[in-house]
């Protein structure tokens, strides 16, 4: 009996590291089918084995209250009863550990998880897939993510009044979590500029200044800012070193060139504003750099090729344009597109 009761403990000591070590396996994601899933699943079964051998031997002995079980002596069977005892503390801390390291590397999953969330939710406020439906205007647009973690691409669309629609675009120079902030702040500011100024080119000079007096002359930003003005019939654009935008207006093709420098560059720097008729059909196409320095070789997508297509099918919807534009790029270039791109088209209706 004494054996039996014996053999009830090292039933105990091993199913409790069982226990531990089902914990574990059940905290590893099953679906990866990793080795730690598969040593985790192996060590659970082996100590689970032998605390059901411990168990069945036990309540055999402790029947039977025999001094032998199937002709082997009690001393045969207090050997692994003596050797469950003196290191299942060890069986216990070596389970507890293989438990809380199942623990550490959920949570870095989980971390790793987060880090690679935060790209696409910066990308989300920077250049949303949800544009607001503006009456009288259809609009387009297409943001496509380049091989770097993080960029400073963005686009924003608004009314800074009643009878007045402001589309901005622009891009910080670099990638990374600095270059996000800075295109985040630049995009916020314009916002309370550009209601502040009916003029773009003003709204620019104020966020040059703001953005120079924070000392970020290592950041250079391009960005262009039309402001549509329903009442007048105009469009006004201004533009700090941005590729130019092409507007299709009395059936012809025109560029909207830059009409001042990189913001940051100069805290003094003048810009100046350029105004057009509006007219029912006009339509303007704004982009990053990425599209037009798709490449092929030694050989770029270019202004031109971008143009091309607009001219070729003026009419067709805003939405469409985009998409048509940013796989030509992509079948052009002979490698992924390296860097951000964000196309915005509107169309007045």
């Amino acid at each position: 009996m004494v054996v039996a009761l014996g053999c009830l403990v090292a039933a105990v000591v091993w199913g409790r590291s069982a226990r531990r070590l089902r914990r574990a396996w059940l905290r590893i994601d099953d679906s990866s089918e990793g080795d730690a899933v598969v040593l985790a699943r192996s060590a659970f079964r082996k100590e689970a084995h032998t605390a059901l051998l411990y168990s069945l031997l036990a309540a055999s002995l402790g029947i039977t209250s025999v001094r032998t079980l199937y002709g082997i002596p009690l001393l045969a069977l207090a050997l692994p009863v003596f050797i469950s005892l003196r290191y299942g503390p060890r069986f216990l801390h070596e389970a507890r550990l293989a438990e809380e390291r199942s623990l550490l590397e959920r949570r870095a999953e989980e971390v790793l998880s987060q880090d690679e969330l935060a790209p696409r939710r910066w990308a989300a406020r920077l250049a949303p897939e949800e544009l607001p439906d503006v009456a009288g205007f259809e609009v387009g647009r297409v943001y496509s993510a380049g091989t770097g973690l993080m960029a400073g691409d963005f686009y924003d669309l608004y009314r800074t009044s009643p009878t007045r629609l402001a589309a901005v675009i622009g891009d910080v120079s670099g990638h990374g979590i600095e270059a996000s902030i800075t295109a985040f702040q630049v995009k916020y500011l314009l916002r309370v500029f550009l209601r502040q100024y009916r003029d773009p080119a003003q709204a620019l000079e104020e966020l040059n200044r703001q953005m120079a007096e924070q000392g970020r002359g290592e950041e250079f930003v391009s960005l262009a800012a039309v402001v549509f003005d329903e009442d007048a019939g105009t469009l006004r654009y201004a533009s700090a070193g941005h590729p130019p935008a092409w507007l299709w207006h009395d059936r012809e093709v025109r560029p909207l060139r830059a009409t001042g420098p990189l913001l940051t560059l100069d805290p003094d720097a003048a810009y100046i504003s350029r105004e057009v008729p509006l007219q029912l059909g006009d339509l303007i196409l704004l982009y990053t750099d990425g599209l037009a320095e798709a490449r092929s070789g030694e050989q770029l997508f270019g202004e031109d090729r971008i143009a091309a297509m607009l001219r070729r099918d003026p009419g067709v919807e805003a939405d469409v344009l985009c998409k048509s534009l940013i796989e030509a790029a992509r079948d052009f270039a002979d490698t992924q597109l390296p860097d951000d791109v964000a196309i915005l088209a509107i169309r007045r209706i």
